[in-house]
């Protein structure tokens, strides 16, 4: 197990270094630095007591207990500026760390006025002077994580949702880094707060430290981070995050200024249909939204709009329609070419982002709908 430790001990460390050292950070770099030094620190703490170093310097027990709850609300920034372009933190943001300022205002008193002699005994519990605050802490470090973790997911399925309206593509956007993450630090969290329940509530004892388990899950998390930054190398070097960042947006006051009456809005979805239907934008495999808006002299907002009030779905469902169809009139002419020929004629961009598109609107895979249309082709 002291390997495991030191492993990550020291990887906390070396993804915090690389992260510091890399050229034109992001704010996200510089959270999740920050984020991998804490956790670092927290491993580090807990290895040295352990080792038995709490108990030959007494002045060490207590310093990293409240660091759990830093996890929470990093992973909650960490998230929220991967998806934003902002380059320093609103002053709202400092209030995430309101409770593990707190907790070290009220453990100032442990840290300054306690002897060795005493900071022992509360350590080993012969001290009841903490017991309600561990008890206290203890629960809010579950509600944070778990929480802050809902949170994190959330925004991201708003941010997809901006995707879908924005753009008429997925390769190159990857959320799933993001959303591993915040599962991988809710899954701690709950883990948690399932054996604390068992333990305290139930009144299970377990066989084993069931804290080797927590910090085993930290460790795996911080391996993690440091393969998905060797495989994804944006992580560690100056390229840009394969996330776009899109601005907020108020969903009730979208279309307030985009001038457009129902009237205009009827006119300019006519022009948009032939549009579609004459020059066909949608054989463009990186159409966004505003480029399209741009071909029709017209703003973003108000081809958002239009788009929504007429067609009832986002761009991305609208533009892939128009390639569905293209592809099914292209198979059933150029039978000689492979479906994925079609397809990139097309204007999808990948076998796989093609494949799900056309069952996500024929409720069937292109091999199926063309074996019922009796089409014969070349498997892709």
């Amino acid at each position: 197990m002291n390997a495991i430790f030191v492993s990550g001990i020291f990887m906390s460390f070396f993804i915090a270094l690389l992260l510091v050292r890399k050229r034109n950070k992001a704010l996200s770099d510089k959270i999740l630095a920050v984020w991998v030094a804490l956790i670092g620190i927290h491993l580090l703490g807990y290895y040295l007591n352990q080792l038995g170093y709490w108990e030959k310097y007494p002045h060490l027990i207590g310093t990293t207990a409240p660091f759990p709850l830093f996890h929470g609300p990093l992973l909650f920034l960490y998230t929220l500026y991967s998806l934003r372009s902002d380059t320093t933190l609103r002053k709202v943001d400092y209030l995430h760390f309101l409770p593990v300022t707190l907790a070290y205002i009220y453990m100032s008193g442990f840290f300054f006025f306690y002897s060795a002699e005493e900071k022992t005994m509360v350590d080993r519990g012969e001290l009841p002077d903490f017991e309600v605050f561990t008890g206290i802490l203890l629960i809010t470090f579950m509600v944070s994580g778990i929480s802050y973790a809902i949170l994190a997911y959330r925004l991201t399925r708003r941010h997809q949702q901006k995707i879908d309206e924005n753009f008429s593509y997925q390769e190159g956007i990857n959320l799933n880094w993001l959303r591993q993450c915040i599962l991988a630090v809710g899954a701690f969290f709950l883990t948690a707060a399932i054996v604390v329940v068992a333990r305290q509530l139930v009144g299970i004892n377990f066989n084993f430290n069931a804290d080797y388990v927590f910090y085993s899950m930290i460790i795996l998390f911080i391996f993690y981070i440091g393969y998905f930054g060797i495989r994804h190398q944006d992580m560690f070097t100056d390229n840009i995050s394969s996330i776009p960042k899109l601005p907020p947006q108020n969903p009730e006051a979208k279309y307030k200024k985009t001038g457009l009456t129902d009237e205009v809005v009827q006119d300019v979805h006519l022009k948009l249909l032939e549009h579609m239907k004459t020059h066909k934008p949608y054989l463009d495999p990186k159409l966004s939204l505003v480029d399209l808006a741009e071909q029709l002299a017209l703003s973003a907002n108000q081809l958002s709009q239009v788009i929504n009030q007429k067609e009832q779905v986002n761009f991305h469902d609208f533009v892939n329609k128009y390639r569905v169809e293209e592809f099914i009139e292209r198979a059933t002419k150029n039978t000689s070419f492979s479906l994925l020929g079609n397809a990139l004629d097309a204007g999808f961009n990948s076998k796989s982002s093609f494949n799900s598109v056309f069952k996500k609107h024929k409720g069937v895979t292109p091999s199926q709908y063309l074996a019922e249309l009796k089409i014969e082709s070349v498997g892709a």
